[in-house]
């Protein structure tokens, strides 16, 4: 795909568009435009079990006539569909309720410097050297160890592509990126017993050459399933619980929601009317860091085309600011924090230990690898989640877990943060170390 040739397509799309809504009678409008294209292979047993090319293409379109709002999407961009969709969009608008809350965006809010967050990087791999690569993946772990039984498939993505948002005010911002990933998952059993584990590992990155070796992941995948051989059940016990990196976003991700600006105008939170309240420890610091080179949430605008910046969401322990729409910002008579479409690179600092340090500090409880089901109540905090990991004694594995359930409410859990380690995960949007927490139910056998 040559990304200029792409880029001006899009643009002159996205004028086509906005010049016919406003013909149509629309008073504003906003679309976003995306264009792409990738591909996925998954292995099983040294065959494949999938291969799926993958070439997008949409528009999505919002017109307002006044305070009457009307939305339609495409995925042929041709003149007469684009045409086609614009007219479906205000004719929906003009039999939608007035809503004084809709509408663009304020214009001084735009983005106007957008500079380059380097997130563009395609993987020059054709499907045959992908196959082998997921094939070598699933191979090296399948023979790591003999009690590696059987396979849950490796698999390799790669994906490109650029998209754009534009609106009435006259912003206009294109991002081009890229992702690309390899996983891999094994199935573990001890010779004679029935008892079977799996686990997984994978890589991602906006640059293949950032990805970990096919032979790394492998040899994580199978280490992590045989780790998890013999495992038993625990008693029903209060204990410190450990959550590792990537059972840790989830803590974090059930507090952004309670503060979602959506959920606090329908007063449907646990967390209502928080800001300027203590829900965390002092040393609790959680942050949006937008403009971070290749990172998986940079923007420099969100979906609005409201410009992003470093802002504090709790500091000191202390909420400092809800996360929000224009909408949702109206409805409480507050401004947007340019979270249309999400959050931007969510970063939970450490206390600084290590996971090692970390395990120490648990002494005696409950680490945690893996999270089954969503039992969490968003209007009351109650939390209560199937689990799977290890149990620590002396800031030592003794021996796998799996079939108990933790409970607590989510208010206590985030009072009761311990410590955030510096083992941070940096393959998603919300980057955090390992959190442990004291003083959770763990109900067992």
């Amino acid at each position: 795909m040559n990304i200029i040739e792409t880029e001006q397509k899009l643009r002159e799309i996205s004028e086509l568009a906005l010049k016919l809504a406003k013909k149509q009678g629309a008073s504003s409008a906003e679309l976003s435009l995306n264009k792409g294209a990738g591909f996925s292979v998954e292995i099983h047993k040294g065959n494949v079990d999938k291969l799926e090319y993958n070439r997008d293409q949409g528009l999505s379109l919002t017109v307002y006539m006044g305070q009457h709002q009307g939305s339609a999407t495409t995925g042929d961009l041709s003149p007469q569909a684009i045409e086609d969709t614009v007219k479906a969009a205000c004719n929906i608008a003009k039999f939608t309720g007035e809503d004084e809350y809709t509408g663009l965006a304020d214009a001084d809010l735009m983005a106007t410097q957008i500079g380059d967050l380097d997130l563009y990087h395609p993987w020059d791999l054709d499907t045959a050297q992908a196959i082998d690569l997921a094939k070598n993946c699933e191979q090296i772990a399948r023979d790591f160890d003999a009690r590696i039984v059987n396979s849950d498939g490796s698999s390799i993505s790669t994906y490109s592509g650029i998209g754009l948002m534009s609106n009435s005010h006259g912003f206009t911002g294109v991002i081009p990126s890229s992702r690309h990933s390899i996983s891999c998952s094994v199935i573990g059993q001890e010779p004679g017993k029935e008892d079977m584990q799996r686990d997984y590992w994978y890589s991602s990155s906006r640059l293949n050459e950032k990805l970990e070796s096919v032979e790394a992941i492998a040899k994580k995948a199978a280490e992590r399933t045989l780790k998890r051989l013999n495992a038993q059940q625990l008693s029903t016990r209060q204990a410190n619980v450990l959550y590792s990196p990537e059972m840790a976003r989830s803590i974090v991700s059930h507090f952004t929601s309670a503060i979602a600006g959506g959920a606090q105008y329908r007063k449907s939170t646990f967390l209502l009317d928080t800001i300027d309240k203590k829900v965390f420890p002092d040393f609790i610091h959680l942050h949006e860091q937008p403009h971070i080179s290749q990172a998986f949430g940079s923007r420099y605008f969100d979906r609005e085309g409201v410009a992003t910046k470093d802002r504090d969401i709790v500091a000191d322990g202390i909420v400092q600011d809800y996360i929000m729409n224009s909408y949702s910002a109206r409805q409480l008579g507050l401004k947007t924090t340019a979270n249309a479409g999400g959050i931007h690179n969510l970063t939970l600092d450490s206390t600084g230990q290590d996971f090692q340090e970390l395990l120490k500090m648990l002494g005696t409880g409950f680490l945690v690898t893996e999270l089954i089901g969503s039992g969490v109540n968003s209007m009351t905090g109650d939390y209560s989640r199937g689990a799977a990991g290890f149990w620590i004694e002396n800031g030592e594995v003794q021996f796998p877990v799996d079939e108990v359930t933790i409970a607590a409410n989510l208010k206590d859990m985030f009072k009761n943060i311990v410590a955030v380690g510096n083992d941070v995960d940096y393959r998603g949007g919300t980057r955090t170390g390992s959190i442990l927490i004291e003083g959770l139910t763990i109900a067992g056998s």
